[in-house]
């Protein structure tokens, strides 16, 4: 254990981020737990090996220090019962939903979902026996009348994957519980740092460590935290499974978890002020980031959150594909690419209508969603100008 043996919740996130899961002198006084690789656990003795499932670690799959150690850092700083780690988000997603589903059982879903969140839903689990029913995003606590008598999960994502819709995350996960079923939500966005899943009714908290807990674009990770009365089914869940995340990325989050206050309270000023540059464009026809007075969940999110990232998405003008194509592609300071959280700026040119099916997507203009890097801000700027500069002269 560390110096002090106060409990986490006495100090501010910045500490809780330094201290939480570190036991240095275990480990002979190294400042952060080292890589354990392994699968087999020798026993000294046949009662001991008989007497093993009173052990902490028997085999590889079920856990190491290494483990342990991000394992008890997220639930500290969620405030869960219990945490298990996975190769990536979408893996997290997968054990998660596996967790308190089973055949017949019907699941609601936000419209505005992650979309290989809802790919896993309509193989995977229709497969399986499991079916799905989209809903707006918007509904609060009017999903009510779409429970069923076998809705037995609620999925919410806040805000909504690419179109970021604000959902009342405390008013569904009433009506989830009024109802028996389990609230689930991808929290990956603003992470247990700006949004405590658990405290805000959420049974299962969802999180792609890839993004702002990696924060350098170099890992694959997922955690799923659970509170007392789900965390049962999801251990036994990850233990049935086996789907356990590589030590060495294990010990990446385990690092990046060290700094990630820092990181996400820069993406977050970043962000804002990016979003509030766009607003100003003329080329731009609405800014969707939930900490500005127009997006249309501000109050949401301004009730339920305790900042924002460096994520968010812009409507356009209508422009032909050609100039968007010359406005992008020329950009030199924003790859296109898929993900975000690390250190490095993106674009990705997006359209949700093939997908969305209980809430039309009708943006008027092309969308593109960017995440803000820690490049200088004025750098951004001349950079995106002078893409807005070639989208106008290619239109």
């Amino acid at each position: 254990m560390t110096k002090t043996s106060a409990p986490l919740d006495k100090f501010q996130p910045e500490t809780q981020v330094v201290l939480a899961g570190r036991d240095p002198f275990r480990f002979e006084g190294f400042v952060n737990t080292p890589i354990w690789r392994g699968s087999t656990v020798l026993k000294p003795t046949i009662e001991a090996y008989n007497n093993r499932a009173t052990a902490r670690y028997t085999y590889g799959t079920y856990g190491t220090p290494t483990t342990d150690a991000l394992e008890t850092a997220w639930s500290a700083i969620s405030k869960a019962a219990g945490t298990v780690l996975v190769p990536s988000g979408l893996a997290a997603v997968a054990v998660a939903l596996q967790s308190c589903l089973k055949a017949g059982d019907h699941l609601l879903v936000t419209d505005s979902v992650y979309r290989p969140t809802r790919n896993f839903c309509e193989s995977f689990l229709k497969r399986f026996g499991v079916e799905t029913t989209y809903y707006d995003p918007l509904i609060g606590a009017g999903i009510t009348s779409l429970m069923r008598a076998n809705t037995t999960a609620v999925f919410t994502e806040a805000p909504g994957s690419q179109s970021f819709e604000m959902q009342d995350i405390p008013a569904i996960a009433k009506a989830a519980h009024d109802h028996g079923a389990v609230c689930l939500m991808d929290n990956t966005w603003a992470t247990p740092l700006l949004f405590p899943p658990h405290e805000r009714g959420v049974d299962l908290a969802i999180e792609a460590g890839t993004k702002y807990l990696s924060g350098h674009s170099d890992l694959l990770l997922g955690l799923v935290s659970a509170n007392e009365r789900c965390w049962p089914a999801l251990r036994q869940t990850f233990d049935s499974m086996s789907i356990c995340a590589g030590p060495e990325d294990v010990f990446l989050g385990l690092r990046g978890l060290r700094t990630m206050v820092l990181r996400v309270k820069e993406a977050g000023w970043r962000g804002l002020e990016m979003a509030r540059w766009f607003e100003a464009r003329p080329e731009v026809k609405a800014v969707l980031h939930p900490a500005l007075p127009s997006h249309p969940g501000h109050a949401l999110w301004k009730r339920d959150f305790l900042g924002a990232t460096g994520l968010f998405s812009i409507i356009l003008h209508p422009v032909s594909p050609a100039a968007l194509a010359a406005m992008v592609d020329g950009l030199d300071l924003f790859g296109i690419g898929a993900s975000w959280g690390g250190y490095e700026s993106l674009v990705l040119p997006f359209d949700c209508t093939p997908y969305r099916t209980a809430t039309p997507w009708e943006p008027g203009g092309p969308t593109l969603r960017f995440q803000i890097g820690l490049e200088d801000i004025g750098d951004l700027q001349r950079d995106l100008a002078a893409g807005f500069d070639r989208l106008k002269a290619a239109s």
